[in-house]
């Protein structure tokens, strides 16, 4: 079944090429502006939902796909955050060296969350009439995951929060850190999958998928 996975994060596809899945990838820009007194995790299930709608909509006005095959095919979308020890507040990418060093000081010593939303929708071509050269893709399954992981720092020393700013990771990732990065040995322990704190958790994506081929 052919898989795309609309998301610009280079995170989530090398998880699912170490997994050995065949995918092509695309973008969807949508407004990613928190409602007030959404909840993170209302956050990123409405996040992943749009995303959705929008890569559906750029199908639909590019047509990028062979129209030779009736076969369905799958869309999947993610989003991930951070969430303080408080519950309440996401941790985004940070905007320069003082938000970051702002949540890493929150984060230092105490236990926030990661959470992962999946979205696998499956997708069907179909024509208006016979002669009609226009193809339309419709949504005819979806099912949604979220993902939660709790990880614990140790207790972060100011010099070693700047450093590690001035390496240029932190810039595009939720939270400001990386685990899988220089930021390793901030992470005394975590509960939950690894992968998820990554960006795709991927145990659980793998089982979406295998949802999906049984829709069909």
């Amino acid at each position: 079944m052919k898989i795309i996975l609309a998301s610009g994060s280079p995170r989530r596809r090398e998880l699912l090429q170490q997994a050995g899945l065949v995918f092509t990838v695309m973008s969807a820009d949508i407004d990613e502006s928190v409602y007030e007194a959404e909840t993170p995790q209302a956050y990123i299930q409405r996040m992943v939902a749009q995303k959705a709608q929008a890569a559906l909509a750029t199908l639909n006005a590019e047509q990028p796909l062979p129209t030779d095959s009736e076969q369905p095919f799958l869309l999947l979308t993610a989003d991930t955050i951070g969430i303080l020890p408080d519950g309440k507040t996401i941790l985004i990418k940070p905007e320069d060296n003082s938000h970051a060093l702002n949540m890493w000081q929150q984060m230092s010593a105490s236990t926030h969350q990661v959470c992962t939303a999946v979205q696998a929708t499956l997708i069907t071509a179909t024509t208006a009439q016979a002669s009609d050269t226009g193809i339309t893709f419709t949504p005819i399954w979806s099912q949604s995951i979220l993902e939660s992981t709790a990880v614990t720092f140790v207790e972060l020393a100011a010099a070693e929060m700047q450093r590690y700013w001035q390496t240029g990771e932190p810039a595009d990732k939720a939270g400001g850190y990386a685990i899988q990065g220089g930021a390793a040995h901030w992470v005394a322990r975590i509960e939950g999958s690894y992968t998820n704190v990554v960006g795709l958790p991927l145990a659980q994506t793998l089982a979406l998928i295998e949802q999906a081929c049984a829709a069909i």
